[in-house]
Order: structure tokens, then C-alpha cells, then sequence
């Protein structure tokens, strides 16, 4: 049995919502690849074509392999979990069929995922209700706010980071140029003792 195993890789820094739509051929895995920040909380929604004769499981996994959510014949339904660090998490959907490939049609996957401030958005829409639209459209842009503060908070510890490796890396090139010029100067000078202690044997010269 054949097995496909399709990546796409989602560049979703500062974009807090992705919604996307896809075939899922029998006997084949997609996995979708996300890099989110620390205590980011992430809710999802999905829905896939019933067909008795595949079952689909979809499981959600950090970089290291460990599952953050599982759900076996996975039609309809959600998810929802907090990020414990800054890393690539992957949701990846397997359909498993008896009958082979080429004998089944492909499945329609829909997948809605929101992390972030549209997830907090999501989650407290009970309490938004309870306010005037005014209030709750103030309530949004300030968690929004908070969100694209909390971006640029962690895009410059980024790059101070980057700075420090550079600089580091600048000085152990420098020490490494220094070194490697020293160790050419003493092999020249050794050559040059070489060949004048030669030449003086072979009395070439005085």
C-alpha cells in the first residue's frame, strides 16, 4: 500500500488566522506546518467529506513528536490548545482506505485555524454579545493591540538575539584570522631557517 506524505509549510508570524481548503487522496497524509509564539492559545475547526469506505485521523503534534490532539475517523469537529513554547507544530490529516487508490475519490478537507487574539476573540464572544457594538468592537482592537505589541516585544528579543550570534560569531572569526596569520608568519619564517640551514650545508652559501 502506497502512502503520500505532503508538507505545506504556512508562514503565520504575525498572521493570526488561516482558513484553508484541500483534496485528500486515499492512502495519503497532508500535514500543515505552523510556527506559533509561547502561551499562544489556538483554536481550530475542521470538517471532512464522510465516506464509508475511508477513515480519516487527524493529529496535531509539536516539533518534538508529542501529540496535542488526536481524533480517529475525524469528520467534524474542533480543537483547541495552548502553546507551551515557541515552536513548529504540525496538523496532519491520514486517510486510510481497504479498498487501494484510484478506487475511492479524494476527500474535501476545510480547516479554519485562529490563534492569538482572533482565538481569544472566538472564545469570549459570550461576553462580547453582552456589550454594546461599540464596547465590543473597542474590547477587539484592544486585544489586537496587545497581540501586535506582543509581536514586536518578541521580534526585537529576536533580534537581539541575532545581534549577540553575530557579534560572537564576528569575534571567532577575528580570533581565527589572527590565529591563522600567526601560524602562516611562523611557517614562513620556519621555511626561511629551512632552506638558509640547508643551502649552508650543501655550501651553497656562507
Amino acid at each position: 500500500m502506497s502512502k503520500l506524505r505532503v508538507f505545506l509549510l504556512i508562514p503565520v508570524l504575525l498572521d493570526p488566522v488561516l482558513s484553508i481548503t484541500f483534496y485528500l487522496p486515499v492512502n495519503s497524509m497532508k500535514c500543515l506546518q505552523e510556527n506559533i509564539h509561547k502561551d499562544v492559545l489556538v483554536l481550530g475547526d475542521y470538517e471532512v467529506d464522510e465516506n464509508p469506505k475511508t477513515r480519516t485521523n487527524l493529529k496535531i503534534t509539536d516539533s518534538s513528536g508529542d501529540p496535542l490532539y488526536t481524533k480517529e475517523n475525524a469528520t467534524k469537529g474542533k480543537f483547541l490548545f495552548i502553546t507551551e513554547s515557541y515552536d513548529r507544530f504540525d496538523v496532519c490529516f491520514n486517510s486510510i482506505s481497504p479498498m487501494g487508490t484510484g478506487r475511492v475519490p479524494d476527500q474535501l478537507v476545510i480547516l479554519n485555524l485562529k490563534h492569538g487574539v482572533e482565538a481569544k476573540n472566538n472564545t469570549e464572544i459570550e461576553n462580547l454579545e453582552k456589550l454594546t457594538p461599540l464596547e465590543a468592537k473597542l474590547t477587539h482592537l484592544e486585544h489586537l493591540s496587545r497581540s501586535i505589541a506582543d509581536d514586536f516585544t518578541y521580534l526585537k528579543e529576536r533580534g537581539k538575539e541575532m545581534q549577540q550570534t553575530n557579534g560572537s560569531t564576528n569575534t571567532r572569526l577575528q580570533l581565527f584570522s589572527v590565529l591563522s596569520v600567526c601560524c602562516f608568519l611562523a611557517l614562513a619564517a620556519w621555511q626561511v631557517l629551512y632552506l638558509k640551514r640547508f643551502f649552508k650545508t650543501k655550501k651553497l652559501i656562507e
